[in-house]
């Protein structure tokens, strides 16, 4: 079964364009590899942290949007926590599409 998934990760705002680019590029070839499909990459860039996290007050903020099992979940997260230049992840199970609202009749 398929479920829609995001996955928030905060990147070293220390790592070369490219080095970044092949992080994400390995993710995506995971996601795709395990029977996922990626639906969005979202580049936040560079935000000020609301605490220091490796003694370091800014880092790279990326957003993935993917729809895929939920064994492939374990294994990108297993992937993210081996990667070095992530400092920080997050995955959630989005909701489905939300139902329309219902209209009330006077």
């Amino acid at each position: 079964m398929l479920n829609n998934y995001e996955t928030l990760l905060l990147l070293s705002p220390e790592l070369a364009e490219e080095n970044r680019k092949e992080i994400l590029g390995n993710l995506t070839g995971i996601i795709e590899r395990d029977g996922g499909k990626l639906t969005l990459v979202d580049d936040w860039g560079i935000k000020t942290l609301a605490y220091p996290v490796r003694k370091l007050t800014r880092g790279h903020y990326v957003r993935l949007e993917y729809v895929a099992p939920g064994a492939l979940v374990a294994e990108l997260e297993r992937n993210v926590r081996i990667t070095d230049g992530i400092f920080k992840f997050v995955t959630v199970r989005l909701g489905d599409a939300p139902a329309a609202p219902a209209t009330e009749e006077a």
